[in-house]
Order: C-alpha cells, then structure tokens, then sequence
C-alpha cells in the first residue's frame, strides 16, 4: 500500500490533524455525500485502506486455496476432473446462496459488524473443513464455507467507498481491490510452504486469517451514510470528526440524511424504475467479466500442464502472474482518476481480450508467458476500477443489495466455468479451443460496458 498516486499521497500530507476547520453550515439538514466533497484524506482512511485491504486479501486467498491443494485432495479422494471442478466450484454455491442475504444482514447490523461477522464465520467453518473424512463432507464445509466468507466481498468495496473523499474514492477503491493478487500469493506461498503437512494442514493454516477480525474491529469506522440512515446522528458526527482528523465537524443542530431514507431498501427496489436497467448491465457485465477470468484461473494448472509445464513450474508461472497484476491495479488507479470509470473498463478489457488471444494461440513459450501476463496487467486493473464502479451506481439505499447481485452473478460464471471446462477438458478439448472459448465472454464484458453511466467525481446518495 506503500505505491501511493501523487494526488492521494499529498492529500495524506496535508490532511490537518486537529480540529481547525470546523464547518459552518447554517442549514437544519445536510446530506452525507456533501460532506465528502471537499473531505481531506487522512492516515484514518489508510488504516482502513490497510485493514480492508487484507480483508479482500483473505478473500482471495479463501477462494483460491482449494485450486492450488486441489491435485492434493483429488489423490486422496480419488477424484476425475469433473469432480475436482464441482469442488473448486463449491464455495462458489455457498457464496450463491450467501450473496443475497449479506446486503440485507450489512443494512441491519452495519457494515462494519458484517465484514468482522463474516470474518469469524468463515474462519470456523473453514478449521472444520480440514478435517473433512470424505468428499461429500468436504464439499458440504466448503459451501458453508463460502455462505459465510461472500460477506466480506459483498461488503468490503461498499464500506471502503462510504469513507472516502470523492476526489480519491476511485483511485483508493481500486488500490483496495489490489488485495487480490496479495491474497493469491499468500495462498500459493502458504501451499508450497505446507505441501510436506497436506491439504488439510494447508486450510487449516489457512483459516487461521480470520483473527484479522480483531484488526478491522479496531482500525475501520463505521459507515456514516449507514448511521445517519438509521438515525444514529451523533455517531455518525463522531466518525467524520475522526476521518478527517477534526477538519470537518457538524455543528449538533444540524441533522445528517441521506437518499431517501436510504435504511431498508429491498430486493425488489434493484428491479424496477430507474434502478432496472443498471442492475440488469452490471449482472450481466458481472457474469461475463467472471466467467472470462475464473474460467482461465481454476484450470490454468491444468492448461499449462498440457503445454509442457509440470505443477511447480505452473505455480510458479501463476506467482509471477499475480505479481504482474499489481502494476496493472496502479495504472488504472492512476487513470480512471484521470479519464472515468468507463473509458478504463473499456480499455483495458479491451487489452485483454487481446492479450488472451496472443496467450490461447502462442507458438512460443515466451509468447505464452507475454501473453498471461498481460492478461494479468490488464484484466485485474479492469477487475478493480469494476468493483468501485458498482457501488457508485446505487444510492446507500441499495448499495449492498447491488453488490449482493454483482457477486451473485460472479458466482454463478464462477460455478459454471470450472464445471463446464473440467467436461470440456475431460472430452479432449485442446488448450487453443478452451482459452479462446473462454475470451470470448471477455469481449462481451467489453461491449456491456459501453452502455454503463460514468460515475468518475459524483457524489454517493
């Protein structure tokens, strides 16, 4: 997190830290989002950033622990490929049925509570887990697994959003979502460092991240826009008193509100009026932009197997990968601050497709390695200016009801493709046909995304 852009790196800088520019609003009533127009940026957003920031770590290294011990479980289990993608694809289930409710459980206990609750849940199921005694069992643990674990990506992007200045809320979202490629590493490293200890002690490892919990507990505020939509006004005073370091105090006579009351919003709302046409792209963007991605990632072992490649050769052209997507998150932090979310989506999805061309069709093994590390470059900058761009498209209302459908949308791309491509592997498809198959839904994502409203310098409701 040390690879501040200038911009927030100064603001950080400048950020007063006591109380010396009290605000003088003569109105009864002041919006939140207001507030955060002119917001400074301070070191109480980067100890956020920071503990946030690990909780998308711990996410993905959640998610991707089972591909990199999967060989492991499949020689205990004796499992074909099909079994081994329904497994992968698991948690994926969990977080299926977990996604819906997530949005609704953040509204009413709070963001902060549901990211730590989360957290906690995920952590027990997953100790059980490692000591699954049959495959049936383990999967089972795995669905609950990601029942409980959804709850942190559902939230996480909303919260971090609802703390930040509009003027860096792009640029500090996207460097969020850079957990990813930390939490793929922590997972690979934690799989070759354990492999003599198995799968099990792996997970059980593994599970031991959710005592972060205590972390977020301490160093992350609650949701302002979330307190003042539950009519808790003094403390929602209290926190931007303390985000901003004493630069911005709301006097007691005057209320705080939101959109329209925004506590409350329900499914339903997302599918009706003004609000169906953006939740109908972004779960369609979702499924594509996923299904593109995961569909490559939980089989990419097995494809670089089939080019020659034994399996610690695979990892550690998977690590190399991880490390290239996070210049990939700095480029397009730095760009959709300059150029919109929309124009950088476009763009560097764009690339990828390209990139993933290049990477299906390689003669070479130097044009196989260019080629995914491009795709890595640009399809994860893409990844983290889209999950910024999601929550800025509802009011606080619907906020976390969006992201419950952006992530149930994912997760059903993430069910299918590990599924469909283990059959596809299993009848003999070639690599050249699979990746290439699997880059066409990145060229949709491309196309969906052109009809997406610009949200770059607007205010949350």
């Amino acid at each position: 997190m040390s690879d501040l852009s200038p911009s927030v790196a100064d603001a950080v800088r400048n950020a007063p830290s006591h109380r010396t520019v009290p605000t003088t609003h003569t109105t009864d009533s002041i919006a939140v989002g207001k507030l955060f127009e002119q917001f400074p940026l301070t070191r109480e957003h980067l100890k956020s950033c920071l503990a946030l920031f690990m909780v998308f770590a711990i996410e993905a290294w959640e998610m991707m622990i089972i591909v990199y011990t999967a060989q492991l479980i499949g020689k205990e289990f004796q499992l074909d490929a099909a079994a081994l993608g329904n497994l992968i694809g698991a948690i994926f289930v969990g977080m299926l049925i977990g996604s819906l409710w997530w949005g609704k459980i953040s509204d009413r206990i709070g963001r902060k509570r549901a990211i730590i609750l989360s957290l906690v849940l995920y952590g027990l199921i997953s100790v059980a887990s490692a000591m699954a005694t049959s495959y049936g069992m383990l999967y089972a643990l795995r669905l609950l697994s990601g029942i409980a674990a959804v709850g942190m990506m559902v939230v996480t992007f909303a919260h971090f959003e609802e703390l930040l200045p509009v003027k860096v809320r792009g640029t500090c979202t996207v460097y969020l979502a850079s957990g990813w490629p930390v939490g793929m590493l922590m997972a690979l490293g934690v799989s070759m460092w354990l492999l003599p200890l198995g799968w099990r002690g792996i997970i059980a490892v593994s599970s031991l991240a959710a005592v972060w919990a205590f972390v977020v507990a301490r160093w992350v505020q609650e949701s302002p826009y979330w307190l003042a939509a539950v009519g808790r006004d003094d403390e929602a005073k209290a926190v931007i008193a303390r985000l901003s370091r004493g630069a911005v105090i709301v006097p007691p006579s005057t209320r705080l509100h939101v959109e329209k009351g925004a506590h409350g919003g329900t499914h339903r709302e997302l599918f009706v009026g003004p609000a169906l046409r953006i939740t109908l792209l972004q779960i369609a963007v979702n499924f594509t932009f996923s299904w593109g991605y995961w569909g490559l990632q939980t089989w990419l072992p097995t494809l670089l197997q089939q080019r020659g490649l034994n399996l610690p050769q695979s990892y550690g052209f998977i690590a190399i990968s991880a490390i290239c997507m996070i210049p990939g998150y700095i480029a397009a932090s730095f760009l959709t601050g300059k150029f919109g979310r929309k124009r950088v989506i476009v763009g560097f999805v764009g690339m990828s497709v390209i990139a993933g061309y290049v990477f299906a069709n390689a003669q070479t093994m130097e044009m196989l390695y260019a080629g995914n590390f491009a795709l890595a470059f640009f399809s994860m900058g893409a990844w983290g200016v889209w999950d910024t761009w999601i929550g800025e498209l509802y009011s606080t209302r619907l906020r976390t009801l969006g992201y419950s459908w952006a992530v149930f949308a994912q997760r059903v791309a993430n069910i299918a493709a590990p599924s469909l491509i283990g059959m596809l592997l299993v009848r003999g498809w070639s690599f050249n046909t699979t990746t290439t198959m699997i880059n066409a839904f990145m060229l949709a994502t491309v196309l969906l995304a052109l009809f997406m409203p610009e949200t770059e310098g607007k205010e949350l409701d």
